[in-house]
C-alpha cells in the first residue's frame, strides 16, 4: 500500500508492506470558524478573568509567538487575538510582537513576513530575541540555584500574552505554556539549566509526561517568576487548521490543552517493531537534522534493540552549518561521543544527547535532500534516497516475519507498546 510521508511542504509516498502498522493521531475536525474560536477564547478562559479586563489595566502589551521552526499557524491566531485588543484600545502603538526563537536562528526579514503576514510586520513592532544578547535581558529570579534572565521588553511589559501550539515533546513532555517563555525568550545561560544533561537523562524527560519531568519542572518553576496574564494555545490538524483553543493563566490554560492534545495523540500498538519509518512531522518542523532528531525519537519509542529506523526529512536549512550542533556532530566518533560530558552544558548538546541514545539502541537511515552523504554521515546516520527501497531492505536484514510500524507524522503522534 501507499503511505503518505509528512514531508517537507509536498509530502512523499511510499510504497510499504500490506501488513505495515500505520499509526497516525485520532483527527480531529478542524473549526468552522477559527477566527471566531480565538475571539471567544479570548472572551471565555478556561479560567481566570477574560481579556478585555486585563488590558483596561495595561499601558503597555506583549504577545509573544513561536519561531519559524514551529508549524503553529501564527497567520490564523495573531489577526484575531491583535484585532479583539486593537477593539479593546490596545492598538499597534500599544503592543510589541515577541517572536519567541530560544536559541534558534532569528529570521529574515522576508521570513518573518511569511510567518506571521506582511500586514503586522508593517503595522507592529517585532522582535525577534536573542538568546546571546546579554544585555536585552533581566533576572526574575532564581530556579535550583541557577538565575533565570528573561527578555527585557517582556518583563517591562503591563499585559504578557503567549500563544502556542500543543504537541507531544520529547523531553519536555508537551510544547506551549510556559516554554514560550523559558526557554523560548530567555538568556542562553537559562536555557542551558534547563536543559542540564541530568535533566535530559531522567527517565521521566519524556513525551507527554509534565509532574514530575525535571525539564518542565524547571521551565515550569522559572516561567512563574514572571509568567504571562494570558496563555492562547491551540491543537492543529495535518493541514495546520484550528482544533481547538485553550485560553487562561498558567497553569490552567495550558493543562486544558495537553490533556486535548493527550486524547488524540497518543495512541496504542502492539509490542515493538524490528523497521519503523518516521517522519518530522513536514515543514516547518523539518528544515534541518538538529530538527529531525525529534521524529528519531518519536520512532525509538516502538523499535526493537538492534532495530532500523528510517527517517525522512528533507532537512532544507542544513544540519544547520556552523551551529554548536554541527559541531558536537563533527567532534564524535561513536554514539557514546554524543551523550554528555561531565562538566558545564552548552548549546546543542541535549539534541545530541538524545541522538547517541538513540543511536545505542539502533541503527537510523536518514533520507534528507538538503544533507550531502557526508554530512549524514557524520552524524553518525545512514544516508538513503530512497526511503520505500531502504524499508525494504531494513526489513530483508531483520528476516523473515520482520515488523514495519510507519509513523506519517512523525513526532506529532506519540505510539506506545505500553
Amino acid at each position: 500500500m501507499d503511505v503518505t510521508l509528512a514531508y517537507g511542504e509536498d509530502g512523499l509516498v511510499v510504497p510499504v508492506p500490506d501488513d505495515a502498522t500505520v499509526v497516525v493521531p485520532t483527527e480531529q475536525p478542524p473549526l468552522a470558524d477559527e477566527a471566531g474560536a480565538v475571539a471567544r477564547a479570548l472572551h471565555e478562559p478556561v479560567t481566570g478573568p477574560a481579556l478585555g479586563e486585563l488590558v483596561a489595566r495595561a499601558a503597555r502589551v506583549v504577545v509573544v509567538f513561536p519561531d519559524l521552526t514551529r508549524p503553529m499557524p501564527n497567520r490564523t491566531v495573531l489577526p484575531p487575538l491583535l484585532a479583539e485588543l486593537e477593539a479593546l484600545g490596545a492598538g499597534p502603538e500599544r503592543v510589541e510582537l515577541l517572536c519567541a526563537t530560544g536559541t534558534h536562528r532569528q529570521a529574515t526579514a522576508a521570513e518573518m513576513a511569511d510567518l506571521i503576514g506582511p500586514d503586522l510586520v508593517a503595522r507592529y513592532r517585532v522582535h525577534d530575541h536573542r538568546a546571546d544578547d546579554e544585555e536585552s535581558h533581566v533576572t526574575v529570579g532564581e530556579v535550583d540555584g541557577t538565575a533565570v534572565r528573561v527578555d527585557a521588553r517582556y518583563v517591562a511589559a503591563d499585559l504578557r500574552i503567549c500563544t502556542g501550539f500543543v504537541e507531544p515533546h520529547f523531553f519536555a513532555g508537551y510544547s506551549g505554556g510556559p516554554k514560550a517563555v523559558v526557554p523560548g525568550l530567555a538568556a542562553t545561560e537559562t536555557i542551558l539549566e534547563a536543559h542540564r544533561p541530568w535533566r535530559i537523562a531522567d527517565p521521566r524527560a519524556t513525551w507527554t509526561v509534565t509532574d514530575g519531568n525535571p525539564v518542565h519542572d524547571f521551565v515550569r518553576a522559572a516561567t512563574a517568576l514572571c509568567p504571562p496574564q494570558l496563555v492562547l494555545d491551540v491543537a492543529i490538524d495535518r493541514a495546520r487548521r484550528l482544533t481547538a483553543v485553550f485560553c487562561g493563566p498558567l497553569p490552567e490554560g495550558h493543562t486544558a490543552a495537553c490533556e486535548y492534545v493527550g486524547r488524540h495523540a497518543v495512541v496504542g500498538v502492539d509490542g515493538r517493531f524490528d523497521v519503523v519509518l518516521s517522519t518530522n512531522g513536514g515543514h516547518p518542523l523539518d528544515r534541518n537534522l538538529y530538527q529531525a532528531v525529534k521524529g528519531m525519537a518519536a520512532a525509538e519509542r516502538v523499535v526493537v534493540d538492534h532495530g532500523t529506523i528510517v527517517v525522512a526529512a528533507p532537512c532544507g536549512d542544513g544540519v544547520p552549518a556552523g551551529s554548536a550542533f554541527a559541531r558536537i556532530l563533527a567532534a564524535a566518533e561513536r554514539p557514546e561521543d554524543l551523550l554528555a560530558p561531565a562538566g558545564p552544558a552548552e548549546v546543542d548538546r541535549w539534541q545530541a544527547q538524545v541522538l547517541g541514545r538513540i543511536l545505542q539502541r539502533a541503527d537510523v537511515w536518514l533520507c534528507a535532500e538538503g544533507l550531502t552523504d557526508e554530512e549524514v554521515r557524520t552524524a553518525q546516520l545512514r544516508p538513503v534516497a530512497d526511503v520505500g527501497a531502504a524499508v525494504k531492505e531494513a526489513l530483508a536484514r531483520a528476516g523473515l516475519g520482520g515488523r514495519l510500524c510507519v509513523l506519517p507524522e512523525g513526532p506529532l503522534t506519540v505510539a506506545t507498546s505500553g
